[in-house]
């Protein structure tokens, strides 16, 4: 019997955003969740509007920001 497949549950999407804001990279936050590029695409589609999506977007934002200038001090959110 196929193992069974991987889901995304609140821990793989906490884990998945966490890795997004540190790495800047879909794939490599993917990997960190245990999960592929294109499925975590298929979810951003599927919730789209949604907190998740709106996550999404700050945390590639606030990683370009945070590699444009690197020496700036870090957002008050990510001092917590």
């Amino acid at each position: 019997m196929p193992p069974p497949r991987a889901r995304w549950n609140p821990a793989r999407q906490r884990i998945f955003l966490s890795a997004l804001l540190e790495t800047g990279s879909v794939v490599r936050a993917a990997r960190a969740a245990g999960m592929s590029r294109s499925s975590a695409q298929r979810l951003r589609l599927r919730l789209a509007g949604t907190p998740f999506d709106r996550i999404w977007e700050h945390a590639l934002a606030a990683h370009a920001a945070r590699m444009a200038d690197p020496f700036a001090p870090a957002a008050p959110e990510a001092r917590r």
